[in-house]
């Protein structure tokens, strides 16, 4: 990556100045746990002072509602938001995510995805290559950092091919790619068949840098299912996909990245055996019995961690149609597991668009996957943390984790960090789709849903990136 470039790329705009008064913030890596008064000056996060102390400061009277007021200095404006009530997190960061961009933007583009993720409260998205063309050269690269420079609400990192036109065939020219600016490489949508072709695009990720993020299956398992193979799709009279299919192509990847030494980022698993392989793989790395270099995270989505087989008896398409495909209970509890002990570090909501006509047909015929950036917070406060199986802290956490797998810094609420902050309203019941959406696709999981939990002010890199129309007001 060239020395002049940021590894993100996103629009520019006016550095936030702004007090959120009586606030919870809330930073489990930090240790940060307290009511405060959330200061962010010139983007930054100025200071975590006493409760109504800074707000006082700048003339609010400590009471000033959702309304803007003159800085203190007198040298800019400071808004002043009312926090009481409201939690601060670290902005969310996902490293998994489709905008479509270039070829399908009906479906998505720059504009309308990041905004659907600051939505979300994400600071940062990583997006993922199987474009149409797919993202296989420099050009392309550079092409969309210029495009997400005027365009992207939040910052944007790009992935290339690791093989050209993810054929498997022929690697790309992935030195370039990441001077060019590419964070990493993905074949995402389809796996590496070939294990000689995996072998050497290692060893030149190793030397070039960037993660491999890796879309785990193997085709001739998988076939032509359409759902987990399992009593449910036995009883749809449905093609299935048998968790194997995950497994052999997890337990194989990890095998080739130990031998080069290669650095890899495993993508939406969905069963309990490719969890118990990643877990083996972290213990060796621990106990220090394997080459330098090596190194192996993974993601789990929200649907996965939420949602099982059973769902599909609806047989809807738009709602639970997706791979790798929701699987059994067991696996489920595995994912939860694995995000509980640190096997699986981040959530990622592989939110992948899809225009009305390739979801409303028959589910055998529509295209596989589900938006989610907009509701992953909520769903997941919703189903796991107020339903009692993880604690807040620890959504929090992984909600954020998924940044550092891609060498980007962990958001953080510590005072002198850039602003990168989800203010949510945790009590807030919401239906998502009542209102639209800020995606352009519909295609949500859990559209629909009665959610408890919702993001209603984003900072990005600084900057005021979202805020909920019903909350919205200006500084003065």
């Amino acid at each position: 990556m060239s020395l002049d470039s940021s590894p993100l790329a996103g629009r520019g705009g006016p550095a936030a100045d702004l007090i959120i008064s009586r606030v919870r913030a809330l930073d489990p890596v930090a240790g940060i746990d307290g009511v405060y008064d959330l200061v962010v000056r010139g983007g930054r996060i100025e200071a975590l002072a006493e409760p109504g102390s800074a707000a006082d400061a700048a003339g609010s009277g400590g009471a000033a509602g959702r309304a803007g007021a003159a800085d203190a200095a007198g040298s800019a404006a400071t808004e002043l938001i009312d926090g009481e009530g409201l939690t601060a997190f670290p902005g969310f960061f996902d490293p998994h995510v489709h905008l479509r961009t270039p070829g399908q933007e009906h479906k998505e583009d720059l504009q309308t995805g990041t905004r659907a993720a600051a939505a979300g409260g994400y600071c940062g998205v990583i997006a993922m290559a199987n474009t149409s063309p797919p993202v296989s050269t420099p050009a392309d690269i550079a092409a969309l950092r210029e495009r997400a420079a005027t365009q992207a609400s939040i910052p944007v990192g790009f992935l290339a091919t690791a093989t050209v036109g993810m054929a498997g065939e022929e690697l790309t020219e992935m030195v370039a790619l990441r001077q060019a600016g590419a964070i990493g490489f993905s074949d995402d949508g389809l796996p590496i068949r070939d294990a000689a072709i995996m072998r050497r695009v290692l060893q030149y990720q190793r030397m070039c840098g960037g993660n491999l993020a890796l879309h785990e299956e193997e085709p001739a398992l998988s076939a032509d299912g359409v759902m987990h193979e399992g009593e449910v799709s036995a009883i749809l009279g449905l093609a299935g996909i048998p968790a194997a299919s995950e497994r052999v192509q997890v337990e194989r990847d990890i095998a080739l990245a130990e031998f080069e030494g290669g650095r890899i980022h495993l993508q939406h698993l969905s069963c309990a055996e490719s969890v118990a392989a990643v877990r083996a793989a972290k213990a060796r790395i621990a106990a220090g019995e394997t080459p330098e270099g090596f190194a192996v995270t993974a993601e789990a989505t929200p649907h996965h961690l939420c949602l099982t087989d059973e769902a599909v008896r609806s047989l809807d398409p738009a709602r639970f149609k997706m791979n790798p495909p929701l699987r059994s209970e067991a696996d489920r509890q595995a994912l939860l597991e694995g995000l509980r002990d640190g096997t699986v570090e981040c959530v990622a909501t592989d939110h992948a668009p899809h225009a009305p006509e390739d979801k409303q047909v028959p589910f055998e015929q529509a295209a596989m996957g589900v938006t989610g950036l907009e509701v992953a917070f909520a769903a997941l406060h919703t189903e796991l943390v107020l339903g009692g199986a993880i604690g807040l802290e620890l959504l929090v956490d992984r909600l954020a984790g998924g940044a550092e797998p891609f060498g980007i810094a962990r958001p953080s609420l510590a005072v002198g960090s850039e602003a990168n902050v989800a203010l949510c309203d945790l009590g807030m019941e919401w239906v998502p789709g009542a209102e639209g959406y800020e995606s352009r696709s519909t295609n949500c999981w859990c559209d629909g849903r009665r959610l408890t939990g919702r993001p209603v002010v984003t900072l990005a890199a600084g900057r005021i990136a979202y805020r909920l129309r019903s909350f919205s007001v200006g500084a003065v």
